[in-house]
C-alpha cells in the first residue's frame, strides 16, 4: 500500500460526506407575502392604468370586475391558508378586439406590486 493511500481515502470519505441543496426544477421561491389591502389596490390601479372602468367591486367576496370596449374582464383577490394572496385575472366578451388586454392588466398589477 502507498502511504498516500490512507489520505486519499480519508480525502475521499469527507467529500462524500458534503451535500450541496439547490432549488428543485420548477420550484421558485416566493417573494414576502402580500397583504390583501395592497393586492387589492393594486388590481384597481391596474384596472385604472388600462381603461378599465368598473362596474363591480365586492371587497368581501375578493371580486372587481369592469369592460373596456366590449371586453369584460374580472379579478379574483383570495387569501391563501399560508397567508399569500393569489390574484387571478380573466377576461370574456369581444376579446378579439384587444387580445393583449389582459396582458396589459396583468403587468401594470405587477408593476404597482413592485415585480
Amino acid at each position: 500500500m502507498n502511504s498516500r493511500t490512507p489520505a486519499i481515502i480519508l480525502v475521499a470519505a469527507l467529500l462524500g460526506g458534503c451535500t450541496y441543496y439547490q432549488v428543485a426544477p420548477g420550484t421558485y421561491a416566493t417573494s414576502p407575502a402580500a397583504s390583501f389591502d395592497r393586492s387589492w389596490e393594486a388590481a384597481r390601479g391596474a384596472f385604472a392604468d388600462q381603461g378599465v372602468s368598473l362596474s363591480r367591486e365586492d371587497r368581501s367576496a375578493g371580486v372587481m370586475s369592469g369592460t373596456r370596449d366590449g371586453i369584460n374582464i374580472t379579478a379574483n383577490v383570495r387569501a391563501q391558508a399560508d397567508g399569500s394572496v393569489r390574484v387571478e385575472f380573466s377576461t370574456s366578451g369581444a376579446t378579439a378586439a384587444d387580445p393583449e388586454l389582459i396582458n396589459r392588466v396583468t403587468s401594470a398589477y405587477n408593476r404597482r406590486m413592485g415585480r
